[in-house]
Formats: structure tokens, sequence, C-alpha cells
């Protein structure tokens, strides 16, 4: 590990490394409250979707809590888990952003958490991140339904797997319900698996997130029927042996991470050219400027990190053996909050 663990503003923040659970994420990847007694579990049904609670406003303000916990909501005929952190200092008197999570393939809500360090972030910056889990069975976790997308090793998705995309669009409903959210500030990152599920949703719910940042893996789906430009921030290692950073991968991982940020320039409306800058000598950023609605694409390359979170909390030899160096060249964490603050819907 080298750098100092300094983030794109400059600033070094301190990580909360939980080590037992940093090394299950990895180790899982490497193998593919407001109010009283808290916030609400209650049923979200399957119609929700098509009419969000940011149509009415927020509810959940005025309560207050901090901390992490778990929530086992019933969306979609499914019961799901998604563990929220609320930030240290939040009252519930003035709307904060929100951010999605999710986790790889084969992984969880829970070791998410700790495999990114978001918990620190939000703290420090006053929002709140919600790490919500796939249903798919995959070893000791759990796999994302991509439309239209194998999982890993080619394996069809099982009939009757949830539609991911309408329970994560319920989701921010339900957090819109249960916390005071600013719904013109919600936002979806994810690492691997959960990168593509991120990208998936710039594309099917454009209406309902500001910005995306998918770690690790950048597509864009066809068809992408967003009906905005959408803000694009993204990361991945040149040395990447799981999703390649020249393409080339899995079934579901067949061009290149720059070609996936061109296309989404293109989606979007940018310069067909990006402008390329060095804010660390082992990273490159390319910026697609001038896209319609004020969007802009950015990807950040890092010299010889593997499959990674960007100056994420330390991984075991063993671990990175098997998913590639890590690096704190970058901290992606800290890049991201920068980004999605510069981009509210």
């Amino acid at each position: 590990m080298d750098g100092d663990g300094r983030g794109r503003l400059g600033a070094p923040r301190p990580r909360r490394v939980a080590a037992l659970a940093a090394a299950a994420a990895a180790g899982a990847l490497a193998l593919a409250a407001c109010g009283g007694g808290g916030p609400s579990s209650a049923t979200t049904q399957a119609g929700a979707a098509a009419t969000p609670a940011h149509a009415a406003g927020a509810t959940g303000c005025g309560s207050a809590g901090a901390g992490s916990t778990t929530l086992s909501p019933s969306i979609g005929g499914h019961v799901r888990t998604v563990v929220v952190h609320v930030p240290a200092g939040y009252r519930g008197a003035h709307r904060v952003a929100l951010v999605l999570n999710m986790h790889g393939s084969a992984s969880t809500a829970a070791a998410q958490e700790a495999f990114t360090g978001m918990d620190a972030a939000a703290d420090h910056d006053g929002f709140i991140v919600a790490y919500p889990q796939a249903l798919i069975p995959e070893g000791t976790g759990f796999d994302w339904n991509v439309p239209g997308v194998p999982l890993v090793g080619g394996r069809a998705v099982p009939a009757g797997a949830p539609d991911d995309v309408s329970f994560l669009v319920q989701l921010v409903a339900l957090m819109e319900h249960d916390y005071c959210v600013d719904p013109a500030r919600v936002y979806a990152t994810g690492f691997s698996g959960g990168a593509r599920t991120a990208s998936q949703l710039a594309c099917d719910a454009s209406t309902v997130f500001a910005a995306v940042a998918p770690v690790s893996g950048l597509r864009r789906p066809t068809p992408c029927p967003a009906t905005r430009a959408v803000p694009v921030l993204s990361f991945h290692g040149t040395a990447d042996p799981v999703d390649p950073y020249g393409g080339h991968g899995q079934a579901y991982w067949t061009y290149s991470v720059p070609q996936a940020a061109r296309d989404w320039a293109g989606q979007d409306g940018c310069s067909a050219r990006a402008a390329s800058t060095h804010p660390d000598p082992a990273v490159t950023l390319a910026t697609y400027g001038g896209c319609r609605d004020g969007a802009v694409v950015e990807l950040y390359s890092i010299s010889g990190e593997g499959h990674e979170w960007p100056g994420g909390p330390a991984l075991s030899r063993a671990l990175t053996r098997a998913l590639g160096p890590q690096s704190n060249a970058l901290d992606a964490d800290d890049a991201m909050w920068s980004f999605f603050s510069a981009h509210p819907m």
C-alpha cells in the first residue's frame, strides 16, 4: 500500500477499519434510525415504484437517530436486507443526501459496509448511506439481477429472481419516507456486480438517481432509456484480474472500461474527446465535458491497482493475491462525494 489516504479534495480522512468484516467482504468477492424505535420496515408494495415518495416530498424529517441499523423491508413480494448508516450529528431537521452502495457478486450488505469504509465518509460529510443486499444466492453471498446480463461464470439468472431495479427504486421511496432525505440528492454507487447495477440504474431510473459512481464495474447498458443526461463517475484499476480494464473477460464483461466511459459520453451528449489530467502520478482522470443538462462523465484509471475499492480498508496479502494490488493513490469515497455534491438533480 502506498500513498497517505488523501482524497480528491486533498484532506486526509481517518478510516474506521473493520478488519475482519473487510476480509469477509473481499473473501466473498474472491470466490466469484428515525424516531423512537428506529426506521420503519413496513411492507412496500410492488406498485409503489410508480409513485415514489419524493413525488410528494420526504416525510421522515423531524426524526432523529444516528449509527448503523439493519432493516428487513418486504418489497416486491420479497423480504430484503438493507444496512443503513445515519451520520453522526443527524437530527432530522434538515434534508440530507442519500447514497445507495451496492455490494459485489457473492457478497453481502454488511461486507460492503466494511469493504468500502463509507460510513466514515458519511459521518464526515453528513449523508445517509444505505447498503442493500441482492437476493440470488452465490457462495456465501448474493448476486444482483442486472437485466439481460448473465451471472458470474455465465450462469443464467434463475427464474423468479426479483426485479432489482424496481427494488432499489422502491427502497429510495422507503428511505425518503423514513428519513429526512433530499430527493434531489439521491445517488448510487457499487462495486463490481454492484457497479454494473449502479450503471443500470443510470439508464432505468434516471429521474430517481441524480448521479452514479460505479467502482470496478462500469458498463453502459443497451438499451439505455434514460430521460436525462446522468453524470457518471467511475474508478477502475488497470491490473484488475476479475473485470479486466481492457475488457475480454466473462460473458458480462466484453468491452473495455475506457469504451464504457466513451459510450456514456455519447449517451450524455458530451464532447467526443476526453481531457486527461493526473491528480496523482499513478492516477489518470479522463473527463468528458460539454454534456447535456450540465452532466459530465469522468473515469479514474488507477495504475497497477487490482479489483479493489480505491483507498479502502487494507486487505490481507492472501486476498490481494486473488484480487490484485491495492492503492491509496486516490480515495474513492472522497472523490465520489465531491462529484455527487457537484451534481444534484
